[in-house]
């Protein structure tokens, strides 16, 4: 089943724990369905509005890109087949100035240069030199092809007037239609020759083929009297005249309306191809013209739909980032004020354990300086020297002095230690001095305490202050969970030569699965009516994050949990803990996988 749950933002569900209850609570899951409503509704109601315009007018332009489509089509194969004309009228022209009239009747010369024709172009038939005479002096070709490769009257006449000539398609019974092109070239000596040349027909055909490309379209090529060179699909067979009345062809390509032999509206293209008496023609049903406009009708919805999940997306994303920003401004805001109490709370422990170490002390000398002046005076007199008992009472006052001057000292190193400043420092050490601290309360709660170090652990530079907050912290939300014995186990090494682990162990509650996602959250907390403000581990997320460190945690209800915290050997200060201590986004941690103990 798809879990939604994952996708949904850190403000859906938040319940603001220091704002009380009722409806007057700000709802940022309120805030962002306003904004989404609102933004969608600006934001798509042009769109929709240009679409139903767009709608409405895109037919007329549909038609004339069917216009504008045909004219292009015929535009483009015109030049095609002009150009297959055109490069076979310049390798007879190539051939007539390459070659004279000597060089083409010797023998096999004018064979050799048609089956260069036939292989490098391809479509050429046979070849012949005809003097001004309009006598063949050379041939090459099919045996029974010489005599249809005299030249008609008109050819010979238009040939010799214009210097190039091109017949209507002709059908030869031995190789099938063909139309015949001819070239005078001029000598030296005022007379001139001309280069005949047979070429298939099928040089037409194929270009106009690929030009039909729809169904119900057709193309082909007509003479100057309307009959057709290629086969049509709707208007007969070669060499029959069309039944479209198309007015004269010019250098352009144009495109008119008209009817059809049965009445159907069509668009007709046409254009006359340069170098030959030949008109291309494209015919296309004007009901075609509906298809053009349907298909992009489909298009553009298909883009107003995309358009619109685009546009949502991006309001839902805007929403949702917006929302989430405000979501956790609002909650630094309400989150920098608890810090501050508990900042101040955090110095005003280390100005009274400075205060009363130093109140202690003093009567502690006094004690200290009396009880030895005591002893040395059982010691001089021989009488109280043998009383043993009187010694050992002596001895165990001296023994309390200095267990009282161990533990005021550890509470002056430790409030001396709880500010800001970069040093460095001997993270076994910390770890050490902190659980000493700690130690009557271990006892109390019957809890063993083990520290094992991995490997080599050097010194590096760091905060000493914030390392006491962040792992005084751990320890305490551990004994918290172990309220009636259990293990701590703390496990400190380097996973690299930049980093060093603290990893921190309990065999405690652990942490419901319900809870594991909002552990970092500000002020949560599982110990309700139990003193946990839930700023503990908000306030060590803060610290270890601005430090360049990430915290894991691994959690299992009943089992216990075990809390990682990852710093790299070289830091910069982080900033007040009443500022440092941001919280990630509500429902998430440093690792999907990890949680901590919610308890302080």
């Amino acid at each position: 089943m798809l879990n939604l749950s994952r996708w949904k933002p850190g403000f859906w569900d938040y319940q603001d724990a220091a704002a009380g209850s009722g409806r007057g609570r700000f709802s940022f899951r309120g805030k962002w369905l306003m904004i989404v409503i609102f933004t969608t509704v600006v934001a798509l109601t042009p769109l929709v509005v240009m679409t139903l315009v767009d709608y409405r007018l895109t037919r007329q332009a549909f038609a004339s890109e069917a216009r504008m489509t045909i004219s292009r089509t015929v535009s483009n194969t015109w030049r095609s087949i002009s150009f297959i004309i055109a490069q076979r009228r310049a390798a007879l022209q190539f051939v007539a100035r390459d070659n004279s009239p000597v060089d083409l009747t010797a023998s096999g010369r004018l064979s050799t240069i048609l089956t260069h024709l036939q292989q490098d172009m391809g479509g050429f038939m046979d070849l012949a030199l005809v003097d001004a005479d309009c006598r063949i002096q050379a041939y090459a070709g099919p045996p029974g092809g010489k005599n249809l490769a005299i030249p008609r009257k008109d050819c010979f006449n238009r040939a010799a007037a214009e210097g190039y000539f091109i017949s209507d398609v002709t059908p030869r019974s031995d190789t099938g239609h063909h139309l015949v092109m001819a070239i005078r070239h001029n000598l030296a000596n005022g007379r001139f020759f001309f280069l005949l040349a047979t070429l298939d027909a099928g040089l037409m055909d194929a270009p106009v083929a690929q030009l039909a490309t729809g169904g119900a379209d057709d193309a082909f090529v007509i003479n100057g009297q309307g009959v057709l060179q290629t086969p049509s699909r709707h208007f007969g067979g070669r060499f029959e005249k069309i039944s479209l009345a198309l007015p004269a062809a010019t250098g352009q390509t144009e495109v008119i309306s008209t009817v059809d032999a049965v009445g159907r509206p069509i668009l007709v293209g046409f254009a006359a191809i340069q170098g030959s008496p030949f008109i291309l023609v494209l015919v296309r049903p004007a009901s075609g013209i509906m298809d053009l406009w349907l298909k992009p009708r489909l298009r553009l919805i298909g883009f107003l739909i995309f358009s619109i999940a685009l546009i949502l997306g991006s309001i839902l994303g805007g929403a949702t980032y917006l929302v989430d920003r405000l979501h956790a401004a609002d909650r630094r805001r309400v989150q920098a004020l608890h810090q501050v109490e508990y900042a101040n709370k955090m110095a005003s422990i280390g100005r009274l354990a400075s205060g009363v170490a130093h109140e202690i002390n003093n009567p502690l000398d006094i004690i200290n300086q009396k009880a030895g002046l005591i002893k040395d005076l059982f010691v001089l007199n021989p009488e109280w020297a043998g009383n043993a008992k009187l010694m050992d009472l002596v001895e165990h006052v001296l023994a309390s002095v200095q267990r009282c001057g161990t533990i005021t000292r550890r509470l002056l190193d430790f409030a001396r230690h709880m500010e800001s400043a970069i040093e460095t420092v001997n993270i076994e050490a910390i770890i050490h001095q902190i659980l000493d601290f700690m130690g009557k309360d271990a006892e109390r709660r019957a809890v063993a305490m083990s520290v094992v170090v991995h490997g080599s652990v050097p010194l590096f530079e760091s905060d000493r202050g914030c390392l006491q907050q962040i792992f005084l912290n751990l320890i305490n939300n551990a004994f918290a969970a172990m309220p009636t014995g259990g293990r701590l186990e703390i496990a400190i090494g380097c996973p690299d030569a930049s980093r060093v682990r603290v990893s921190v162990s309990d065999t405690g509650q652990g942490i419901a699965e319900a809870d594991q996602k909002r552990i970092f959250e500000p002020f949560f907390s599982t110990r309700q009516g139990h003193g946990g403000t839930g700023l503990g581990l908000s306030v060590t997320y803060g610290l270890v994050s601005e430090m360049g460190g990430e915290i894991t945690v691994q959690s299992q209800l009943h089992e216990g949990t075990c809390f990682t915290v990852t710093l790299p050997l070289k830091t910069h200060p982080p900033k007040m803990a009443a500022d440092a201590a941001i919280a990630p986004p509500a429902g998430s941690t440093a690792d999907p996988s990890t949680e901590d103990h919610p308890d302080d």
